[in-house]
C-alpha cells in the first residue's frame, strides 16, 4: 500500500522568517493535489504530514545564519510559523510527525506522532511505498526520501510539488535521491 507523504509545509517556509522562493506556490499546488482526481486515482492508504516544532534546537538556530547547518529562528513551538499553510487541508492527514524540538531534525523519520516514529507507524498501516512532496527539496524533503529508502520503502518524489531553498542545490539533491533508489516522478 502507498501513502502520501507531505513534508514541512509551514507558514515559515511558504511566506514567514524561512520563506523559500516558491514556497506559497507550492503549498497551493500541494493544495489542489489533496482535493484532485489524480490524488484519488493514486489510491493512498494514509495521507501524513511532517512538521518542524521547534523548542531549543540548539546550534541549528543562529544570529548569523550559514543557511546550510543553521538558520534564523522558525517553526517555533506555539507560534503562528508552525501551522500549516492555509491551501494544505489539514483534515486529511492521518498523523502529523512532528520534529525538531530540541535538534535540527531534518528527516521526517525523526520525528514522531502519539510516541510512535513514522517507520513504525507506516509499517503498522502496512504501507510499503511512499509519495514524497513538500518543503524544502534540498533539505527536509531530500532527508526524508533518504531516511525512506534506508528504511526500506519504496519511494517516489513528486518533483512539481516540492520547493527548494537554493535551487542549484536543489537540483543535486534530486539527482542524489534518484542515485540512492528513489523514482522522480
Amino acid at each position: 500500500m502507498r501513502a502520501l507523504v507531505i513534508v514541512d509545509v509551514q507558514n515559515d517556509f511558504c511566506h514567514g522568517s524561512l520563506a523559500t522562493e516558491r514556497g506559497d506556490e507550492i503549498a497551493a499546488l500541494i493544495g489542489a493535489f489533496q482535493h484532485s482526481e489524480q490524488l484519488q486515482d493514486n489510491g493512498y492508504a494514509r495521507i501524513v504530514a511532517t512538521a518542524d516544532n521547534h523548542i531549543d534546537p540548539g546550534a541549528h538556530f543562529s544570529k548569523n545564519p550559514d543557511f546550510v547547518d543553521s538558520w534564523p529562528a522558525h517553526c517555533v513551538a506555539g507560534t503562528e510559523g508552525t501551522q500549516f499553510h492555509d491551501e494544505i487541508d489539514a483534515q486529511q492527514f492521518d498523523a502529523v510527525f512532528t520534529k525538531g524540538e530540541y535538534s535540527a531534525a531534518y528527516s521526517g523519520f525523526e520525528g514522531s506522532f502519539k510516541d510512535q516514529s513514522l517507520a513504525d507507524w507506516l509499517r503498522s498501516a502496512d504501507i510499503t511505498h511512499l509519495d514524497v512532496c513538500g518543503i524544502a527539496t534540498d533539505h527536509c524533503v531530500r532527508a526524508t526520501v533518504l531516511d525512506g529508502l534506508k528504511e526500506g520503502f519504496d519511494v517516489r518524489v513528486l518533483t512539481g510539488l516540492v520547493a527548494a531553498v537554493d535551487n542549484a542545490r536543489g537540483d543535486e539533491a534530486l539527482a542524489e535521491m534518484e542515485a540512492a533508489g528513489a523514482e522522480l516522478l
